[in-house]
């Protein structure tokens, strides 16, 4: 986990807690045998509270709680004869999750996909997903950028929707929103240089993409093991 500020660091697992070994470049390692898939943590940093993983895959109680490791090898697709769909001429349909459908899951949205090929669809373009608080919104105040929403369905039930979407012949596409963050439940700053006043929005400081530690940020991706 990447943690240039702090100088203590502990994963937080239940009522345990492990130390973490500092390592170059801002870096902290630590093993635990007793982790793996469906495994709920999360990081205090030099004695604090529990602070979500910055890199979480999933957060399963929303963006104030635990991360939850995820084997995303484990997932069974079923499209390998997916080729894709050429983008010019395609017709696009945007889609909030959470309106979409009775449910307001990925799983409940898996339910009308065949209507939205009668309809000559090509393209599902499905509005921000990423963790955000609370369990319904337009998904512009995300915090956990690698997160699918838990109210939604979480990462697995994301893939199920992209799976059963391909077998319909429709690609998916996502709305991404990668110039800032929410204000609620973002920590970020606690753990390094993700944000810089250097640029400002309408949600507050802007990501850091060219300053001090920039390289990391610009560079982050879900590598939490």
């Amino acid at each position: 986990m990447w943690a240039p500020r702090p100088q203590r660091v502990d994963v937080v697992l239940g009522e345990r807690k492990l130390p973490m070994r500092r390592t170059p470049g801002g870096w902290w390692t630590a093993a635990d045998q007793a982790a793996g898939a469906g495994t709920d943590y999360a990081f205090s940093l030099d004695g604090g509270p529990p602070r979500a993983d910055p890199r979480s895959a999933f957060q399963p109680d929303g963006v104030f709680g635990p991360s939850r490791l995820v084997d995303h090898g484990s997932f069974r697709w079923s499209d390998q004869g997916w080729r894709g769909v050429p983008l010019p001429g395609s017709t696009i349909y945007e889609c909030h999750v959470g309106t979409f459908s009775a449910a307001g899951t990925f799983g409940g949205a898996i339910e009308h996909l065949g209507h939205v090929a009668d309809l000559g669809v090509d393209v599902l373009e499905i509005m921000p997903v990423a963790e955000f608080p609370g369990e319904r919104g337009w998904g512009y105040d995300p915090v956990n950028l690698f997160a699918p929403h838990h109210s939604y369905g979480g990462p697995e039930e994301l893939k199920r929707l992209v799976d059963a979407a391909h077998g319909h012949g429709i690609a998916v596409m996502l709305d991404v929103v990668y110039n800032h963050f929410g204000p609620a439940g973002n920590y970020l700053a606690e753990f390094g240089p993700y944000l810089t006043s250097k640029y400002q929005t309408s949600w507050g400081d802007g990501i850091n993409l060219d300053g001090t530690g920039s390289g990391e940020v610009r560079g982050s991706s879900s590598t939490t093991h």
